[in-house]
Order: C-alpha cells, then sequence, then structure tokens
C-alpha cells in the first residue's frame, strides 16, 4: 500500500503514486480506494478522500478518518485554507520566471470525452508559480493554485506557454508519463498549533528530468513558508 506519510487521529497524508485513479470509474480498473480497509489504524471504518487528484498525479492525498473529521478538512479545502504545492517540469521556461495566472475555467464536454477549457464566464482560477530550474528548453516549476479547480494547474502551465511534460491534452509533449507531483501540503487543522505540513518525496518517473532541472535546489524546499 502506499505509504503513509502522516497519520493522526483526523486524518491520514498518503503518498499517492501515478497512475492509478483515486475512485471507482464507469470503466472499472484498480483504484486508490480499494486499499483504503488496510488503512484503518484500529478504527471502525476505512478512511475517505478529502479531496482528488488525477490519475496521473502524484503526491500528497489526504484522507479524513471519521465522518466528523471529513467535514472539517472539506470545510478547510473549500474556503481555501489548505496551502498546496506542486512540482511541474514543464516544456518551456516562463518569462517572467513568476508570477500568478487568473482565468475562468469551464469543461467543455468532446464526443465521448471532456476537458477544461479557458473561458472568462467560467469559474475563476488563479495558480501562482515560479521558475525553480530551467534547462535546454525545460523547466522546473512550482505551482501554488489559490482555487481548487479541475485540472487547474495543467491548464495554466499551459496558459503559460509552457505545458507540462507528458500531457499532450493540454499540449505538453507526451513521451513520457505526467510530470506533475504534488509535493506538499498544510493544513490549519487545529486553531492553536501551526498548520500540519506535509510533504510528499519526488515520484521515480520524475527525478531523471528533475535532476537535469537542478534539483535538489536551494530555496526549492516547501516546509519554511508553508503557511504563507
Amino acid at each position: 500500500m502506499e505509504r503513509v506519510l502522516y497519520r493522526d487521529g483526523l486524518m491520514l497524508v498518503i503518498d499517492k503514486p501515478a497512475g492509478i485513479v483515486v475512485h471507482p470509474g464507469p470503466g472499472g480498473g484498480p483504484h486508490l480506494e480499494h486499499w483504503f480497509p488496510l488503512l484503518r489504524f484500529g478504527l471502525p471504518r476505512p478512511p475517505a478522500l478529502a479531496h482528488r487528484l488525477d490519475r496521473d498525479t502524484s503526491g500528497c492525498l489526504v484522507l479524513g478518518r471519521h465522518p466528523k473529521a471529513l467535514r472539517r478538512l472539506g470545510r478547510l479545502f473549500a474556503d481555501g485554507k489548505v496551502e498546496k504545492i506542486y512540482w511541474a517540469v514543464v516544456a518551456g521556461i516562463p518569462d517572467p520566471p513568476e508570477g500568478r495566472i487568473e482565468t475562468g475555467l469551464r469543461k467543455e464536454t468532446r464526443g465521448t470525452g471532456w476537458k477544461m477549457i479557458v473561458d472568462p464566464a467560467g469559474q475563476q482560477a488563479l495558480t501562482e508559480y515560479r521558475v525553480l530550474g530551467a534547462h535546454d528548453g525545460r523547466a522546473w516549476l512550482e505551482l501554488r493554485p489559490r482555487t481548487g479547480r479541475t485540472h487547474q494547474v495543467r491548464v495554466h502551465c499551459a496558459v503559460l506557454g509552457c505545458p507540462i511534460v507528458g500531457d499532450p491534452a493540454y499540449g505538453g509533449p507526451g513521451e513520457v508519463p505526467l510530470h506533475l507531483h504534488a509535493r506538499a501540503i498544510a493544513l490549519p487543522l487545529y486553531p492553536a498549533k501551526p498548520p500540519v505540513a506535509v510533504t510528499a518525496p519526488v515520484p521515480p518517473h520524475m527525478l531523471a528530468a528533475l535532476t537535469r532541472l537542478g534539483y535538489p535546489a536551494a530555496g526549492a524546499e516547501p516546509a519554511a513558508d508553508m503557511a504563507g
């Protein structure tokens, strides 16, 4: 089972692998929830998803351990109080090297599939970014979504003109798996304490690309500024 990065009485944070959906889909196949009964750790029922990650995104995934915890976590996500940091390898180098992308986003159905598109009348979406490394036409980005729209980070990288490597749906080169990783998360779960901050290790399929771009690099680790 996936590595448990954090556990307390209310929640678990697990390190989700790339390439597996988090819950059952209409087409069947393996899904992460299948293994949740192994994560009860003495409680009478399995944990449940507090949010979602795309099938091909790796990294920090938050589970609530009981219904009351799920309600509390759900409020934190809905109110934008959860700090999320993603790492991505993108095709292209953003100019300027840091900034923000703000668009409307909406889902568009195309045949039997769908994708998110930019639409001023869609749901407001905001992502902050900065370049952590660059080499040979590719960049390593830190992305902080301030809203939680479907495929937000993927679309916003495309809006920058720097689609994510492994994301052909949004214009990225498709020769490798999606290079998008939920690197860190911080949740102000306990009022009198600092936010619970959790970091997920770099996944194997992204390690070579990040190393070429300067990983590990000074200033890249999120722990010191997760609550900002």
